[in-house]
Order: C-alpha cells, then sequence, then structure tokens
C-alpha cells in the first residue's frame, strides 16, 4: 500500500458517511435546505490537520435528523486491515465544554460528491475543537491538543480567553475544568512553533 493511501481511504469512507446523510435531504423542502453537519472529535482533527484517524464521526445538525438504521462504510487501515467508519448516534455536544458561537465560526469544506446546497459540512475551528476536549482531557486529548498547537493552529492565549467564555454557558463544578484549562494552555505553550527571530546582518 503506497504512503498516503490510508488517509485517501479514510477520507473515501467520510465522503460515504455524508452521502448516506444527504440522500435523507434529497425529497426535503427546498426551505429547510441545506442542513449544516457540524463535525467535532477526532473526525474534526483529522479534517484540519491529516492527522489520527477515528472509526466513529461526532456531529450534530441544524436540524432534527431521524435516522432509520446505522450510517457507516467500510475502509483499510495503514496495515491494510478492513475498518469501519460510522457516524455516532450517541454524540451529545451539551455534555461538555463548547462556545457558544462554536457552530457560527465554523469553517466549511468540500467533500466530493456532496451537494451544498443539500448538506453544508461544516468543521470546528481548531479553537473550538481544543475547547472541546477540555471537559474529558484524556491523554489522547491533550495529544490532540498538542498536535493543533504544533501545526501552529492554536495559541494559549486564544485558548484560554475561548475556555473561559465557554464555561459561563455551563452548570456544575467548574474547577476541574479550569485546571484543565492551565495544563492545556503550558502544553500550547510548549508545542507552538516559534517564530525565528530576525538577524540583522551587518
Amino acid at each position: 500500500m503506497k504512503k498516503g493511501r490510508p488517509a485517501d481511504e479514510y477520507d473515501k469512507a467520510f465522503a460515504q458517511i455524508v452521502a448516506r446523510v444527504q440522500e435523507l435531504f434529497k425529497d426535503a423542502r427546498r426551505d429547510t435546505l441545506p442542513v449544516r453537519m457540524y463535525v467535532a472529535g477526532g473526525a474534526a482533527l483529522h479534517l484540519l490537520t491529516g492527522a489520527r484517524v477515528t472509526e466513529d464521526v461526532d456531529a450534530t445538525f441544524s436540524t432534527r435528523v431521524l435516522l432509520s438504521e446505522d450510517i457507516e462504510a467500510s475502509y483499510r487501515d495503514a496495515d491494510g486491515r478492513a475498518r469501519v467508519m460510522y457516524l455516532d448516534r450517541n454524540y451529545n455536544d451539551t455534555l461538555g465544554l463548547l462556545h457558544q458561537d462554536a457552530y457560527r465560526d465554523s469553517r466549511p469544506i468540500a467533500v466530493a460528491g456532496i451537494d451544498r446546497k443539500l448538506v453544508d459540512v461544516r468543521v470546528l475551528s481548531p479553537l473550538d475543537l481544543a475547547v472541546s476536549k477540555l471537559a474529558r482531557f484524556t491523554d489522547q486529548d491533550r495529544l490532540d491538543i498538542e498536535l493543533l498547537a504544533s501545526r501552529g493552529l492554536l495559541d494559549a492565549q486564544s485558548l484560554r480567553k475561548r475556555a473561559e467564555e465557554a464555561l459561563g454557558g455551563n452548570v456544575g463544578d467548574a474547577a476541574p475544568l479550569r485546571a484543565s484549562i492551565d495544563i492545556a494552555c503550558r502544553l500550547v505553550d510548549a508545542k507552538r512553533p516559534r517564530r525565528k527571530k530576525n538577524v540583522v546582518r551587518p
């Protein structure tokens, strides 16, 4: 298998998932379209960086979507093994931290074979994706935040501001989240590429 092929296979599977979603809206009233599909989690990280793949697609929609069956697609991983990607029907964006403007500030992406007049696929911004990982803040979440920082997609000051704004709309004990914010900002500072200073030559 050629280098880069696994990511191509993953992207094709993602496009198949969205195509299955698109089928649901072909007969919808024109005034309800396009339906926005907001992608979060590991799938969003891959769409933003091309790194790390995940088998579940976390997504919410701008309207209620009735699914009578699971939506999934097959692909092969880096070792050539058969894998299945699926739309996570249990994903819930209310359990965790998310900025109130996250969906408004999401980024549109083009997906092969998808009519944006039917489905407008959008991915959380790197900043909001990082914020969404602070509540659970597992080892994988920390690695994801470090990856975003290492690609120059995050800075600690913006992350802290966005996360603290998001805290204002949540109910519950904020102390653990504040500790996670502090740790995440230190991780971002450590991983963010440093700008080279201009050297004045005589």
